[in-house]
């Protein structure tokens, strides 16, 4: 059985190998050696090798076998440093043996980028096998005291690293020829053959939807990585561009059917303890002790403690030297990345519909997803997208249904992508598939789904509301659980549509859509509750929309929200809405009604993310301004009020700082107000100082 060496973090055709430890026990050296070896001699048994490279890999792995031969035969008495030279390098050299082995049977969407690197995988394998001669040259074998056979051996691995050529196969220098055609094609403005097409995809082994889907998705992650990293390699990003592009046309244009392979799993050492824990866990595990919020970028310092990295550098460039939790000295301030965590809190968030946004280098630049990369790329996406368009207008309900969910897919993540399909005209069929009638839903939920995506594009908003889409929108809110996912993407479409002044009055206006939002914050799931609450607050933003929220019974639902919730993310949405309704005095005076004062208090003492308390601050300010006198009676009489608005001055975001200002100031002014006309003293006045 072929053992993969697990590096969880290697990108393809990089070599990770390292050098034995100085100090190694010969005899534990060769043992670890002849185990390499015997790894790499497992893939004979392997028929995946990339069709440009088999013969180049077999021939390696024939030369490591033929080594393993002799170092079997190898036997210590007195040890040369010479030997140890000798095996240390072999033993550096079968590692990238390994590795490279490994890249050439990947399954996991490389195989179209590995043809058109034929050239340089000949080229590893070439240098790799010569390295393995000169270690051998280096190797004592007169004072080892060999076997003749093993002699033999060692002369013919020499002999052959030298004589044997590494050479692409003709059949793969034929493909890769295909491929630049198709690629000039796209960029004379052609539509490549089919037939051409699919001969490429056939030869690399891309036989279904999902293995193209691989494809799209690793040449999207290496152009992340080399334009993040590498911008210099021009040439190089316009080929993962003009090849993601090709791709996608292709898994668009050849497949019937998607196979329910959309999202492969990416199965990895330890990966299934991880998923027994995300059962087990939830988000508080993996808050910042100093920072109170998830994790982006976990670093662990030296007593095994772990922080955001911003957090806890913040710590020690205030001159703390201590950790902040044990209160521990701590003889050094350095601290290593707790990739372990990292993985299993991106995991965490990907389960439960949660951002995340690595803060270990700058966010992404989503700006390079404005343009296409190169012609062909360019060229490529045009053509996929009139196809879709196409598909959308004259295919059976299939090949609607199948189109809906490539352009959901196609519109996620990238912003040349949706305006490629806006200008092909998709917009208003997927609006009438919203009306489709299917058992499934699926067919709704992928448009709905493409709609949302599509929604973030400056020019389909217009167009949505042209074609009559906010009435199907609405009218998916009110679906039931049937569609619960579609109900999801209905909520978040609205929520992008009322950044639109004009839109945000319309949606209120029309019958029911905020009662449906309301509805699905007490009735759906977690992600429902959320795209519910962001979408009412975006309404929220036009003034004539406060009255229909209010009346929509939406006060004392979001109190029980607060009350009854786990979920951090939804009660700060909760809250940010409650905060919105105080700002008029209707609002404020429904929330003191329901009581829901204690709760917000309660929530601004307690340990909560920073954003939830900004809004706690926000609300309580708003209701001492809107809510009448009584309101900040009660509030100078809660004991643990001032902590909680004098920590936001120091601690909280720039605009709770200033509004625990602006609240400190009106409980001030009410303080010396009441205390100069009554002798009952509210609070101790040494609580109370000028904030400005």
């Amino acid at each position: 059985m072929i053992q993969k060496p697990y590096i969880p973090t290697r990108r393809i055709l990089t070599f990770p190998a390292v050098h034995p430890c100085e100090t190694i026990a010969p005899a534990t050296l060769l043992a670890s050696l002849v185990c390499l070896c015997r790894s790499a001699c497992d893939y004979r048994s392997s028929k995946s090798f990339g069709s440009s490279n088999a013969r180049n890999a077999r021939q390696t792995i024939r030369q490591v076998g033929n080594l393993l031969i002799l170092l079997q035969e190898i036997r210590f008495s007195a040890v040369p440093d010479s030997l140890l030279l000798g095996l240390s390098e072999l033993h550096f050299t079968v590692q990238k043996v390994l590795y490279l082995l490994d890249d050439c049977t990947r399954d996991d969407g490389a195989r179209i980028w590995m043809l058109m690197e034929s050239d340089r995988v000949a080229n590893h394998f070439r240098v790799l096998v010569r390295e393995m001669a000169t270690a051998l040259e280096v190797l004592p074998l007169e004072a080892l005291d060999l076997p003749r056979e093993a002699m033999e051996v060692a002369e013919l691995v020499t002999r052959q690293a030298r004589e044997t050529r590494f050479e692409v196969g003709a059949d793969a220098q034929i493909a890769m020829a295909d491929v630049l055609a198709i690629l000039s094609r796209f960029e004379s403005g052609e539509v490549p053959d089919r037939g051409e097409v699919k001969r490429v995809l056939d030869y690399i082994g891309v036989k279904k939807w999902s293995d193209c889907y691989r494809e799209v998705n690793f040449l999207d992650s290496e152009i992340e990585f080399h334009y993040s990293n590498n911008k210099e390699m021009r040439r190089e990003l316009q080929l993962l561009s003009s090849l993601l592009g090709f791709a996608s046309y292709a898994r668009c244009v050849l497949f019937d059917s998607v196979d329910g392979k959309s999202d492969p799993p990416v199965h990895c050492e330890g990966e299934s303890r991880n998923d027994e824990l995300l059962g087990s866990l939830d988000g508080d595990d993996f808050r910042c002790p100093i920072s109170l919020e998830i994790m982006r970028d976990p670093v662990t310092i030296e007593t095994g403690h772990t922080y955001e990295r911003c957090s806890i550098l913040k710590w020690f460039r205030a001159g703390n030297a201590t950790c902040p939790n044990t209160g521990n000295k701590l003889s050094s301030t350095e601290f290593v990345p707790n990739v372990a965590l990292k993985q299993l809190i991106q995991r965490y968030c990907l389960a439960n519909g949660i951002p995340f946004v690595d803060s270990s280098r700058n966010a992404r630049d989503i700006t390079r997803t404005a343009a296409a990369g190169s012609l062909a790329a360019e060229c490529a996406m045009k053509a996929a997208a009139r196809f879709l368009a196409d598909k959308l207008l004259g295919g059976d309900y299939k090949w609607r249904n199948r189109s809906a969910y490539e352009i959901r897919l196609l519109s996620k993540t990238n912003i040349f992508n949706r305006s490629c399909l806006v200008e092909a005209g998709v917009i208003p069929a997927l609006l009438e598939l919203l009306s489709s009638e299917e058992e499934d839903g699926s067919c709704q939920e992928n448009a709905i789904a493409a709609i949302l995506n599509l929604s973030k594009h400056s020019r389909s908003k217009a167009l949505i509301a042209e074609n009559g889409g906010l009435r199907f929108i609405v009218d998916m809110l009110k679906k039931g659980v049937k569609v619960e996912a579609a109900r999801q993407h209905a909520a978040a479409t609205l929520f992008y549509l009322s950044s639109v002044e004009e839109y945000r009055k319309l949606i209120g206006e029309t019958t029911e859509a905020i009662s449906y939002l309301v509805e699905m914050v007490k009735e759906a799931n977690y992600r429902g509750k959320k795209n519910a609450l962001v979408a009412i607050y975006g309404l929220l933003m036009h003034s004539g929309n406060h009255w229909r929220v209010l009346a929509s019974g939406a006060v004392p639902l979001l109190l029980d929200v607060l009350i009854s919730s786990d979920r951090h993310e939804v009660v700060t949405d909760s809250l940010a809405v409650l905060a919105t309704l105080a700002e008029k005095p209707e609002g404020a005076k429904a929330i003191i009604r329901c009581g829901a004062l204690p709760q917000v208090v309660r929530i601004l003492a307690a340990a909560n993310p920073r954003a939830a308390m900004e809004h706690c601050v926000c609300l309580l300010l708003a209701i001492s301004i809107n809510g009448g006198e009584d309101v900040v009676v009660y509030l100078v009489r809660s004991p643990s009020l001032m902590g909680s608005l004098y920590s936001q001055l120091s601690e909280g975001t720039s605009r709770a700082s200033k509004k625990a200002g602006a609240l400190i100031k009106v409980l001030h002014e009410f303080y010396e107000r009441t205390s100069s006309t009554s002798k009952a003293t509210v609070l101790p006045r040494e609580r109370f100082v000028h904030a400005w």
